[in-house]
């Protein structure tokens, strides 16, 4: 996501490196780089020349302090333009009204079907609202029929009538349905096209009059670029929704749709989709994203979605093993499968402050434990609970079952002791202090932290 623009960003601020002050003329070619990484990125001219302008104008008319350096100081500005061009602060869903009614929009293949489930999930479990899904498009049956299959999964209920052919009274029944049933939310899944034309704008305008839903989302495929955001506008202008949801942005996106929709439309992208998983939905954050633009990780994000797989009673029992030296390898499986449920590890690393260039060009499967698993199922349930007994003769079988070798079983079991040893020591508050003022030592003494 946003790879070949931080790279590009990257180089730009390369020209001000080892500069002692800005000025017109070596500010004039970094953001000349900038321009051309935001164009390249398939932002508009305008909104491209206007964000330049506008850091220019604040570059110019700041002193650097002697503890900054001019990049830094050039960093530190665009990052801020970068989060008021995407919306400056994260917009909530409104969902005040009991039930609040949530009408999706967009073109046929934007993911608006998908989105729809996923949107479910997301108020089901983080929320915990009772959701309807509510299936209108009366013009292709495999979306009311995916519509169903995603319910079926999520165990969400899922309102359908094959019968009604006008997605009018489709809505209408489905929300008294809603209020007969005590449900909180209704999401409204619309039909799309695969252009833009006046029968299907008129048809969503009619829908939205009659329903008159508390929230209306703009759903945009963001590989299509430029093109994501004249539909967004030509959709706006019909009808006036209330934020944008950006889909697939974990593709081969260049960034151009999240970096310039706000500025043609004025409304707030809410939401984006970052995988096929269900659970692949994070609410649209600008200066996270500005982070991640920026290649100084997302670090808020990575510790959000720990803590959406931590359980509490779990850490304690498992602190408890690790001070009195019982860690085993089936507490280590439990911790794999808990980073698997995280999501795609390469995104993950991603997140993490100056790792993002450095996995750039690495394939990172999401199968990547595939082989540790297989090692750590091949182990008897004694084996796995008293990893020492592990001799030469239980790794030949370990081995030959998991179908690895001796090799990578040996190197798992130090990989896990190393694990093990860290673990314990992190454990206690003391060699913990003590680690953090070798750390602030160490940070001291060198140059630029």
């Amino acid at each position: 996501m946003f790879e070949n623009l931080t790279e590009k960003f990257e180089r730009a601020f390369k020209v001000l490196k080892g500069q002692g002050q800005i000025t017109e003329i070596n500010i004039a070619e970094t953001l000349k780089e900038v321009r051309r990484a935001l164009l390249d990125a398939d932002v508009n001219f305008s909104t491209a020349k206007n964000f330049t302008n506008s850091v220019k104008e604040k570059a110019l008319g700041r002193n650097v302090l002697n503890a900054v350096s001019p990049g830094q100081l050039m960093i530190k500005i665009c990052h801020e333009e970068l989060v008021e061009l995407m919306g400056g602060n994260e917009s909530e869903i409104n969902l005040k009204q009991n039930p609040s009614i949530v009408l999706m929009s967009g073109l046929q293949g934007s993911g608006k079907t998908t989105f729809t489930g996923k949107l479910g999930l997301f108020l089901k479990s983080k929320k915990g609202k009772k959701v309807l899904l509510v299936a209108c498009d009366v013009y292709r049956p495999a979306a009311i029929d995916q519509l169903h299959v995603l319910g079926e999964q999520l165990n969400i209920d899922v309102y359908s009538d094959k019968e009604e052919k006008n997605p009018v009274k489709i809505a209408q029944n489905a929300i008294q349905h809603a209020k007969n049933n005590s449900f909180n939310v209704v999401l409204v899944d619309t039909a799309g096209r695969l252009a833009i034309d006046e029968q299907m704008m008129n048809e969503i305008a009619q829908i939205k009059n009659t329903i008159e839903p508390s929230e209306t989302l703009f759903v945009v495929d963001s590989m299509t670029g430029q093109d994501a955001v004249n539909t967004a506008k030509a959709f706006n202008d019909k009808i006036n929704f209330d934020g944008v949801v950006l889909t697939k942005l974990d593709g081969d996106t260049r960034g151009g749709a999240a970096l310039t929709i706000k500025s043609v439309v004025d409304k707030p992208i809410k939401f984006v989709g970052t995988g096929e998983k269900m659970d692949a939905l994070d609410v649209f954050y600008p200066s996270r994203m500005a982070d991640r633009i920026l290649g100084m990780g997302d670090v808020v994000s990575l510790v959000e979605k720990a803590q959406e797989q931590f359980d509490e009673e779990q850490a304690r029992k498992l602190q408890k093993k690790i001070m009195k030296d019982q860690f085993d390898f089936n507490d280590f499986l439990s911790q794999l499968q808990q980073i698997k449920k995280m999501g795609n590890m390469k995104d993950l690393m991603g997140m993490i402050p100056g790792m993002g260039k450095a996995v750039k060009d690495i394939d990172i499967k999401d199968d990547a434990f595939k082989h540790v698993e297989a090692i750590i199922y091949s182990m008897t349930p004694k084996e796995r609970a008293n990893p020492v007994i592990l001799n030469n003769s239980r790794k030949m079988r370990i081995a030959s079952g998991s179908g690895t070798n001796m090799i990578e079983v040996n190197k798992l079991i130090k990989q896990f002791d190393d694990m093990k040893k860290m673990m314990k020591l992190m454990s206690n508050p003391r060699n913990m202090a003590g680690m953090m003022n070798q750390l602030k030592g160490m940070k001291g003494g060198m140059p630029g932290l």
